[in-house]
């Protein structure tokens, strides 16, 4: 058995590394003892789908030893470091939602394992903009598996836990118990997480980015004066549970007339960029009022999953430009 059970249990591929178990460091040799075959595995980084897929492979491939009777898998893992970032603003319509997604789908595409929460319990709208409507999350026991978008995201959103249309009237501490169960779902080898906060500076916020402690908040704005009333807000109330700012998003800044070509302002221009500089911020750039970029969004093909898509990717550097300094290996 000192060598038929290690050979069988280096048949089974480590998911992550494609090497086998033993010798990606997964598991130590098996044990046998009165015809059972016990193994502890490293479950570090992967999913309950995926964990569930690899202790079904190990026990197939040790009970088919001759002299195996009985297979024990134990599993352990390491507790990620996983980051937060909060995208917020002090109102709704702003846009912050279509910056959520489009900046999840371009950090993924720059290598980055980002995935998405849509906190906004009373109005989710992430499950429309990643395609996502109608594919519910699995559970594996208490906590739940995100739904993988097509654009490789993990996401999880009240939107896929309710029926198209259905009002929720829920009271505060159900929304924040509804919310942490979508923060503290299985989410595998995500290393950052882009938290789509509601609109406000409420009980609801206040309780989501003490408890989860968000590495960084992002602010969404449009161009306006009463967006950046708001927008200060937003940034008071970050400021006050020590949450640092990475920086302020000018959405809906500028549209060009798809005919002439002539760019008007209708919210204003450049209102975004001097609050941050007013208030000491970051400034991440400007989102024009672009139809494309709204009928794409409603169609759940997020512009920032195009090839040589250039706006989005840049507020995405941006970010973990941001992050480089905290010196986490995830950022490296």
């Amino acid at each position: 058995m000192t060598e038929t059970l290690p050979a069988a249990l280096e048949s089974v591929i480590d998911p992550i590394s494609g090497k086998g178990l033993m010798a990606s460091g997964r598991a130590a040799a098996p044990r046998f003892d009165d015809g059972t075959a016990s193994v502890v595995l490293d479950v570090t980084g992967l999913s309950g789908d995926a964990r569930a897929k690899l202790e079904t492979a190990v026990k197939q491939a040790l009970i088919a030893v001759p002299g195996v009777e009985a297979v024990r898998v134990a599993m352990t893992a390491e507790k990620r470091g996983r980051k937060i970032i909060a995208v917020g603003s002090g109102k709704g319509g702003v846009g912050k939602s279509t910056v959520s997604a489009n900046l999840a789908v371009a950090l993924r595409r720059m290598g980055i394992k980002a995935g998405l929460v849509d906190a906004d319990i009373y109005g989710p709208s992430q499950s429309k903009l990643l395609s996502t409507e109608g594919m519910r999350p699995t559970a594996q026991g208490e906590k739940m598996d995100p739904v993988m978008s097509p654009y490789g995201v993990p996401m999880l959103s009240m939107g896929q836990l309710v029926k198209p249309g259905q009002a929720i009237a829920w009271r505060g501490p159900m929304t924040a118990n509804a919310l942490g169960q979508l923060i503290d779902a299985e989410w595998g080898d995500t290393d950052l997480l882009i938290l789509d906060l509601p609109p406000g500076t409420g009980d609801i916020q206040l309780t989501m980015v003490q408890k989860y402690k968000p590495v960084g908040a992002i602010i969404v704005s449009t161009p306006q004066d009463l967006s950046l009333i708001d927008a200060a807000r937003a940034v008071s109330f970050f400021n006050q549970a020590n949450v640092p700012i990475v920086g302020m998003i000018e959405n809906m800044a500028g549209y060009a007339c798809p005919h002439c070509g002539e760019v008007s302002d209708p919210f204003g221009h450049g209102g975004a960029q001097a609050a941050a500089m007013t208030m000491e911020l970051g400034f991440l750039g400007r989102i024009p009022l672009d139809a494309d970029i709204r009928s794409k969004s409603d169609a759940g093909t997020p512009p920032a999953a195009e090839d040589g898509e250039q706006l989005f990717a840049t507020l995405a550097a941006k970010l973990v430009d941001w992050l480089n300094p905290v010196r986490s290996p995830a950022f490296s």
